[in-house]
């Protein structure tokens, strides 16, 4: 079990939860988060997750990614505004934050 915030995630049997309520993720999201908590507090570059979620080190446009981090921020509670979970650092990559802003 890998947990960080509010999120816990069972890498084995494929389950994610939000508090104690459990939250559907597709395949790629799932896999998405996990490559994401498993490096919780540092900057995961796309090219990273391309490589370790799409299993690509060819892609064209980052819309895949953007698409997928869309999704996965809806079903987790994560405001692409003001996230408290994943943030978006600018022209370097995403990063799953350990802790809650204040």
């Amino acid at each position: 079990m890998l947990q960080v915030q509010e999120i816990r995630i069972d890498p084995e049997n494929r389950r994610a939860w939000r508090g104690d309520e459990e939250v559907r993720l597709s395949r790629k999201e799932f896999d998405l988060v996990h490559a994401l908590i498993a490096r919780a507090g540092d900057i995961v570059t796309r090219d990273e997750l391309m490589r370790d979620v799409w299993k690509t080190t060819f892609w064209t446009s980052s819309k895949t990614i953007d698409v997928h981090l869309g999704w996965v921020r809806r079903k987790l509670g994560d405001d692409s505004r003001r996230p408290h979970l994943i943030t978006t650092i600018r022209g370097q990559g995403l990063r799953f934050e350990r802790e809650a802003p204040a």
